[in-house]
Order: C-alpha cells, then sequence, then structure tokens
C-alpha cells in the first residue's frame, strides 16, 4: 500500500459515524450487515449515512451486495490488512496483524474429535422472546447439523420481541417461525432430551429449573437483556447481544467434546460465559 491510499484509507476513518459504521461491519464479519440496521445502531437518518458508507467505500475499506431488497455492506478484511500492515511495516518483523477471530462469521470446520452424534442444546431466558432465540438461531445455523438447538423460558411472554427477528434478518439468520414457550413443555417423557442446558439470562439462573432428562450438562451464560433498553439505543443492545452469544456459541462449537471428561467440559463452558459482555453472575 502506498501512502496516497493509506492518507484516503485513513481520512475516511477519521470521523465519528465513518468509524462507528466500519467498527460494526468489521464485528459483523462476512454476514454483513443492512444500510438500515447500521442507521439504527448508530442512530443517524439513512440520507447521512450513505454520504458516509460512500467515503468508506471510495477508500477501498467496505464493499457492498444487495441482497433480496437490501443492500448488504461488508468490511474488507484485505484493505483493513493492507492499512495496519502499511502502518506497522517497521514493527512485529513487518507481518500485519490478522482480523480478530471474534470477526470471523465463517462456520467453524467440524473438530476431527467429534462424533457424528446430534447435540440437543436448551436455552433459558426467563421471557423466551430476545437472548434465548437469538441463540437458539445462531446455534441451528452455525452448528451446521451437529447441534439443534432450542429455547424456553420460565415465564413466557407469549410473543418474540420484533427486534429480535429484526436483527436476525439482517445478519441472514433463520428468523421465522420463532415462538415463546413455557420449559415444562421440554420436561415431559416424550419431549427431546438435552445434552446441554444454557441459560442465557441471571433471572432464569436463579430459578429452579425443571427435572431434565437424561442430567444434562448445565452452564450459564448471562448477557444483559437488550429488551430492557429503550429508545434509540435498543437496536445497538440487540446488536451487541446477538454478536456476544455468536462469540459463545462459536466458542462452544469448537469444544472437543467427546474428547473432554465432564469436569473439563464443565470448566469450558464456565470459561465461556465470562467472555464478553458477560454479567457479574456469568463471571462469578
Amino acid at each position: 500500500m502506498d501512502s496516497t491510499i493509506a492518507i484516503r484509507a485513513l481520512g475516511a476513518l477519521a470521523q465519528e459515524h465513518r468509524l462507528g459504521a466500519f467498527k460494526l461491519l468489521v464485528q459483523a464479519g462476512a454476514e454483513g450487515m443492512a444500510a438500515g440496521a447500521l442507521a439504527e445502531a448508530l442512530g443517524i437518518a439513512p440520507s447521512s449515512l450513505s454520504f458516509h458508507l460512500a467515503q468508506l467505500a471510495n477508500a477501498g475499506l467496505i464493499s457492498q451486495a444487495r441482497h433480496s431488497r437490501s443492500i448488504i455492506y461488508t468490511a474488507d478484511y484485505a484493505a483493513m490488512n493492507a492499512l495496519m500492515g502499511y502502518l506497522t511495516e517497521n514493527c512485529c518483523g513487518g507481518v500485519p496483524c490478522a482480523p480478530d477471530a471474534t470477526c470471523q462469521t465463517a462456520p467453524l470446520q467440524e473438530h476431527p474429535l467429534m462424533s457424528d452424534r446430534v447435540y440437543n442444546v436448551m436455552f433459558l431466558c426467563t421471557g423466551n422472546s430476545a437472548r434465548s432465540i437469538l441463540a437458539e438461531s445462531i446455534l441451528n445455523r452455525d452448528g451446521q447439523g451437529r447441534f439443534r438447538a432450542f429455547s424456553a423460558g420460565s415465564q413466557p411472554k407469549g410473543e418474540v420481541h420484533p427486534m429480535a427477528l429484526k436483527v436476525l434478518a439482517d445478519y441472514r439468520y433463520p428468523h421465522e417461525g420463532f415462538r415463546s414457550k413455557n420449559w415444562n413443555e421440554f420436561a415431559t417423557p416424550d419431549a427431546p432430551k438435552m445434552d446441554f442446558v444454557i441459560t442465557v439470562c441471571d433471572n432464569a439462573a436463579g430459578e429452579a429449573c425443571p427435572v431434565w432428562p437424561g442430567q444434562p450438562m448445565t452452564a450459564h451464560w448471562g448477557i444483559d437483556d437488550p429488551a430492557a433498553v429503550e429508545g434509540e439505543g435498543q437496536m445497538l443492545a440487540f446488536i451487541q447481544a446477538f454478536q456476544y452469544l455468536r462469540r459463545r456459541i462459536e466458542l462452544f462449537l469448537a469444544l472437543p467434546i467427546t474428547a473432554l471428561d465432564s469436569l473439563a467440559l464443565a470448566t469450558s463452558l464456565k470459561q465461556i460465559g465470562s467472555e464478553a459482555g458477560a454479567t457479574d453472575k456469568a463471571r462469578a
């Protein structure tokens, strides 16, 4: 990269909304984000966002592609690496920094120690309207058939939060057919046998759960409730919740489950729950 290109890229990033948009796209990874989702997350008008996105595109930092009726924007990691390589060419032997693993959203390759067995995973949240729904959708897609996810709640609200469905749709994850339901549906003799039961809110973690058949492995991955955020910040709260859960699920999918004993697996699950965004109870 020559200095002219580097100056153009740095100039494009030297503005609050453009820097914020680029950071969101880096976090979104290969899935990208729709313009509407970016505008809501940044709290700016779509017309203003279009100008800023054009500046980032002209600098070669992002790309765009039409998906159905939406324009999906993605960060250009090659350009980002080239810029970082230019800035650090006299550091670390001239090796540019690679994107952090949390930014990669391509499905993980199957671990050689994984068996052909399909694992059932239950995500629990008191209302079963937001966090547990997000986790169910993420695992069902990224688990590539090796995992089957469900969600339920102790006091289901009866409907899924529309913002949860919007974020799933924007990130091109399954977003149809979800419902808010009581966890007792899964405690009957003919219900699917769970291998893992994971709570994603502190309230559910502190409640007396049903007796799950088969004594599944349990863990707590508590994150803050995005639905509790009001006003313009709610969309960003849902995006952050989605990203926190996707990161936990990426780590979960990388575990060599069949090679770990119960204690090691339980420890690994607890460590996953203490990732960025964890509530105090989840970090404890």
